[in-house]
């Protein structure tokens, strides 16, 4: 069985039961897999790919990690993206906003995607260089992100791109 990100639960754990344990540290939800009727259930319907969001990661990084696990190559990981965005300073804008962003991720287009960008925010976060920041653009005010940075002691910063109203700036650092 080739281990993807659509790859349903019940179907993973029955090829490979050593996974099991894994699965339910990475989305402690999942725990309730150990009774046989929900395993039967929930296990068909739910894809790698949910398990993932519920565990608030990539899929291509648990499709990864579970692939590593049983023996199999693993897929490619597209390369952080980082384009250039220029970014409209203000006067009120936060000192340690100076200089270019270190990673540039664009939520919309990872949600258009079915990917959860905060995932990715926290992995990138994990190779942010001291003094530096990542920009999270999105559609919209990304408040469970905010939320889960400030938690974090994250230095987080939030604005409207003023020339493009319908672009969210989130600073990240």
């Amino acid at each position: 069985m080739d281990i993807t990100s659509q790859t349903k639960l019940f179907d993973l754990l029955e090829a490979y039961p050593q996974l099991e344990s894994q699965i339910m540290n990475i989305a402690p939800p999942f725990q309730n897999l150990k009774n046989p009727v929900l395993r039967r259930t929930v296990g068909k319907l739910a894809t790698l790919e949910k398990v993932a969001q519920v565990g608030g990661m990539e899929a291509s990084n648990l499709v990864n990690t579970l692939r590593r696990v049983v023996g199999q190559q693993e897929l490619g990981v597209e390369p952080a993206s980082n384009p250039k965005v220029e970014i409209p300073r203000a006067a009120d804008d936060p000192d340690w906003l100076a200089g270019e962003a270190q990673f540039t991720i664009d939520g919309t287009e990872l949600l258009r995607r079915g990917e959860v960008p905060l995932g990715r925010v926290n992995e990138l976060l994990g190779k942010l260089e001291p003094g530096r920041f990542l920009l999270l653009l999105t559609n919209f005010e990304p408040s469970p992100i905010l939320d889960a940075m400030q938690k974090q002691n994250r230095r987080v910063f939030h604005k409207v791109r003023p020339d493009e109203p319908g672009q969210h700036l989130t600073f990240i650092g």
